[in-house]
């Protein structure tokens, strides 16, 4: 029996699509290649793909980012998105809202709707999904801090629709490790922090078989400026720390972790990029099993989702940014991703317009249905390039993890509690991104259109533009609700909310349930934890 064999059982059993595999010429295709013996898609470590067919079953799903102005001007788009093929919802929201403060906070002034919906009370989430069937669409919404009562509001409005929430799919990205590495939207403190992504971990477990609790992202920490081996290492080692302090709380492995995500960058580096994921993949189902004990294949399963690099465009000649898109979505595919966003041509400049959103919805539906790409699983495996890269890159990342090792005295997660403190993770992203700058400056790297290949006389394109009155209308919409609440109901939900959070061991989610649903605003509850965890100031890095 060869590992060829143990593979085509897998494959046989799969449900596979109907269309033709073969090239434009009519040359078949077989599903995967390879010696007999060696590694095969869908079978540990993984480094192939998570799955035996892999995209002959099931294409990614095409989940573009969208968000902006009032929830209603938002879920126009996500209608438009659905029409024009999207099968996947993915919600961006504002500043305020994932800094956890309401819009009519005097610190939102001018940042309400800007750069993603203002979302405040259950009352903007109803709007947000008005008329989408949540029992129909996969929904992510990639917000950390306030993660939790984002989720309750979610599964508020799914119930008042007939929903419940054990049908409800999507992902919450709900990881605020990276948060104090890169993207700085935190407010308590790291450990109490934690304590919420468990607590949702748990909710999710018991409830919401169909929801992925956190989306463990690197996307973030490289558009800060990491390398993609730091992107990998700091990514996985936050993931390992999410399995420690999951278990701690009495969670088994296997109960949970089948449903952890992943989300990485596709940034312009091809071939470093495919290495990337394949070398993901097997480092996590070698810590899985080997360190942590899962016994169950999909808790060794890394998935995930990508989106092409943002900090890779350029607002000099934005529209070659397309080329740079389908590139980075090309890599993404070849690396085996669950489901993909692509840019817009015009982020540089602005939220994006619904005509570039529907160019980068397209780019991903020709790599799709145009290239062939997807006839064959993982058809760089075996490229002396590809897996000499691979192993490289999963050398480098197993230093890092050995560093946090050490840090934590044998605890991953102490480790990464220790770099934040220090801000360790902080310095090496910050020496990575200066370093890049440094060969851009000297010309050592080109980027077209900034530093080489220039033009100075180009027109600007037209951007969308988010005006003032959409933050008028957004106080006004929340006063509104204020008003018309029950206010003694609202007080003793937080009442109820504060008091659990001074107990460690009680899941927050139930009662922030039902704070939400007598309109509870996210800046209230926000506040009310506060009160409890106290807040956190970021030690500067010299």
């Amino acid at each position: 029996m060869t590992a060829r064999d143990d593979w085509q059982r897998a494959f046989d059993a799969s449900p596979i699509r109907d269309v033709d595999f073969e090239t434009m010429s009519g040359v078949p295709l077989a599903p995967v290649h390879g010696p007999d013996d060696g590694e095969f898609p869908g079978a540990y470590p993984y480094t192939r793909g998570p799955y035996a067919s892999m995209y002959r079953s099931k294409l990614w799903t095409m989940r573009m980012f969208a968000g902006f102005g009032t929830p209603e001007d938002t879920n126009l788009r996500f209608k438009e998105i659905l029409r024009s093929g999207g099968d996947g919802l993915s919600t961006a929201f504002d500043l305020p809202t994932l800094m956890g403060r309401d819009s009519d906070d005097p610190r939102s002034v001018g940042e309400v709707g800007k750069a993603g919906v203002a979302v405040d009370t259950l009352a903007d989430m109803e709007d947000l999904f008005a008329d989408i069937d949540l029992g129909g669409v996969t929904t992510s919404m990639t917000i950390n801090s306030p993660a939790a009562i984002v989720l309750a509001m979610y599964v508020a409005v799914g119930e008042k629709g007939g929903v419940e929430r054990a049908r409800l799919a999507g992902t919450l990205q709900n990881d605020i490790l990276k948060e104090y590495q890169a993207q700085k939207e935190f407010v308590f403190p790291p450990r109490p922090s934690v304590r919420l992504v468990t607590d949702v971990m748990r909710f999710t477990t018991a409830e919401m078989p169909k929801w992925h609790p956190v989306s463990v992202s690197g996307y973030h920490i490289r558009e800060a400026g990491s390398t993609a081996v730091q992107e990998l290492a700091f990514t996985i080692a936050n993931g390992f720390a999410y399995v420690e302090a999951a278990t701690a709380s009495g969670l088994d492995v296997d109960a949970f972790a089948p449903r952890l995500s992943f989300f990485f960058n596709a940034h312009i580096d091809f071939f470093e990029e495919i290495a990337k994921y394949r070398a993901a993949r097997r480092i996590w189902a070698r810590w899985m099993k080997e360190r942590y004990g899962a016994k169950n294949a999909r808790s060794m399963q890394l998935r995930f989702h990508t989106q092409t690099a943002g900090v890779s465009l350029t607002a000099q000649q934005p529209e070659i940014n397309a080329a740079r898109v389908a590139l980075q979505a090309m890599a993404g595919v070849l690396g085996g991703t669950q489901s993909l966003h692509t840019d817009s041509y015009d982020e540089a400049l602005a939220l994006p317009t619904e005509k570039a959103v529907k160019i980068a919805l397209r780019t991903q539906q020709i790599v799709a249905h145009e290239t062939g790409v997807v006839h064959v699983a993982d058809p760089l495996g075996g490229s002396w390039f590809v897996e000499e890269l691979t192993d490289e890159v999963e050398r480098q990342a197993e230093e890092i993890f050995a560093h946090l090792d050490e840090r934590g005295n044998g605890s991953i997660l102490e480790g990464v509690y220790a770099g934040i403190e220090s801000g360790w993770f902080q310095g090496e992203i910050a020496e990575a991104a200066y370093d890049f700058e440094r060969k851009v400056h000297s010309g050592r790297r080109v980027v077209v259109g900034v530093n080489r290949f220039t033009e100075w006389d180009e027109p600007p394109p037209e951007i969308l533009s988010i005006g003032d009155e959409v933050e008028e209308r957004q106080r006004k919409r929340l006063e509104t609700v204020k008003h018309d609440r029950d206010q003694a109901a609202v007080d003793a939900a937080l009442a109820r909310v504060a008091a659990d959070a001074a107990q460690p061991d009680v899941n927050l989610i139930p009662a922030i349930l039902d704070a939400v649903k007598v309109y509870a605003s996210v800046g209230e509850l926000m506040q009310t934890l506060g009160g409890v965890f106290g807040t956190y100031t970021e030690q500067v890095v010299v």
